[in-house]
């Protein structure tokens, strides 16, 4: 079915003792243009869900704001810098012999000297991690995706009710069509008789003359083919595909056929029909560009 490319979908909550927040929000672009914004140390988790997302949406400018938090401290290791230890005790009981100082030296003396102690934490479980960030971005995603479906079927209903009208606009221009070669026969037998007076003139002339004429202004196959776009036009929208771009050219070949009927047109009424078309289109034009 058809989607919009404008969404928003969200995930606040916790999985497997793991807070995350992650926010997923999409507008229209010409192809799919991926930003990310994680926590510090969470950096490979920007690719993941780049390929991720994009298996789910193949254009629009996507825009991602993650924040993981550990509701459990990590496991930590105290390690001990042994040799530092030994010096310092070295040194200490040195410093005692030396100035015949009194005193103990005690650990607590010596865990104050920098870099006797290291405190490390556990590498963190990209595996882990991935898995429940993975699983929150499936729910944000469902939630954007909803969305994007529902202003795709606005989108739809609005482009086919547009469309259903210029199409009764094309209707009418066909019926005009004729009254333009009527219209100049009348025209050319008017102005012959003025010029001959009482002299007869060729009647074959005539039905020449209005022959070219009529064949200069015909737009049969150009309605035709315009009637044929917006057939394919509404076969489009119902498919389940990415349809923009394919839309979007539909676009410009009716643009060429109405302008094509727009220059042969010598009736005025025709020429405005042509205007308020073009005027459609545009909108038309403008609905889907928000289209994926």
């Amino acid at each position: 079915m058809i989607k919009s490319m404008t969404g928003f979908g969200r995930y606040e909550g916790t999985i497997e003792n793991i807070g995350i927040n992650i926010e997923i929000k999409t507008v229209n672009h010409r192809y799919f243009d991926f930003n990310c914004r994680t926590g510090r140390g969470y950096g490979f988790l920007d690719e993941k869900l780049k390929n991720h997302i994009q298996s789910r949406i193949s254009r629009g400018k996507v825009d991602v704001s993650l924040n993981v938090t550990f509701l459990e401290e990590a496991p930590c290791a105290v390690e001990v810098n042994n040799s530092l230890v030994e010096g310092y005790v070295s040194a200490l009981n040195d410093i005692k012999a030396k100035y015949s100082l009194s005193g103990d030296i005690t650990a607590s003396m010596i865990t104050r000297f920098p870099d006797v102690l290291t405190v490390r934490k556990a590498p963190a479980d990209e595996k882990k991690i991935w898995s429940c960030v993975s699983q929150a971005c499936d729910i944000a995603l469902a939630n954007l995706l909803s969305m994007r479906i529902v202003e795709g079927e606005r989108l739809k209903n609005d482009i086919l009710e547009k469309a259903h009208g210029i199409l009764d606009m094309v209707s009418l221009i066909e019926e005009k069509s004729p009254e333009t070669v009527i219209a100049y026969r009348e025209r050319l037998e008017q102005k012959l008789r003025s010029m001959l007076e009482n002299n007869s003139f060729d009647d074959q002339r005539i039905l020449t003359e209005t022959a070219i004429f009529a064949d200069k202004v015909a737009i049969d196959e150009e309605t035709v083919r315009l009637r044929s776009h917006f057939d394919q036009l509404e076969i489009t929208l119902n498919d389940d595909n990415a349809i923009g771009r394919k839309l979007d050219f539909l676009l410009q070949e009716m643009n060429r056929e109405i302008n094509t009927i727009g220059s042969k047109a010598t009736n005025s009424e025709i020429a405005h029909i042509v205007v308020d078309v073009k005027s459609e289109l545009e909108k038309i034009r403008e609905q889907i560009q928000n289209i994926e």
